[in-house]
């Protein structure tokens, strides 16, 4: 019986463990393991998004952005105090919308370097 790969990622959507399922699917048992090993480090939980979104209320608005990489977007939001904390309060009812998109580009990237990777053959023992 294979221990599931994806069982340690904490927060994780059906749809992100669909997604991640798929890409798994066409990769041996050495590059799933070295797809779980980048990807979680790239990976960023719902959770983590929503507070640094509510933290936007109180101090400085964007933070959230600039966590997934929507640098135009963090520096927008900083300037324009989200957007009059419109756009805050629109990324609070959608960080896990915001999380899985950004997870999603992750994980192809780490999927990609893994496919890039040349494995040496295995010694037989």
């Amino acid at each position: 019986m294979e221990i599931d790969p994806l069982v340690n990622f904490k927060g994780m959507s059906p749809d992100e463990y669909a997604y991640l399922q798929q890409i798994l699917a066409g990769m041996d048992q050495r590059q799933s393991q070295n797809f779980v090993a980048f990807y979680s480090t790239r990976r960023k939980d719902s959770q983590e998004i929503l507070l640094f979104t509510l933290l936007g209320l109180l101090g400085i608005a964007g933070i959230q952005r600039f966590i997934i990489g929507n640098m135009g977007m963090g520096i927008l939001y900083i300037l324009t105090a989200g957007l009059c904390f419109i756009g805050t309060i629109v990324d609070i009812i959608n960080h896990k919308s915001l999380t899985f998109e950004y997870n999603r580009n992750a994980a192809n990237e780490s999927a990609q370097l893994v496919k890039m990777m040349v494995y040496p053959p295995e010694k037989s023992i």
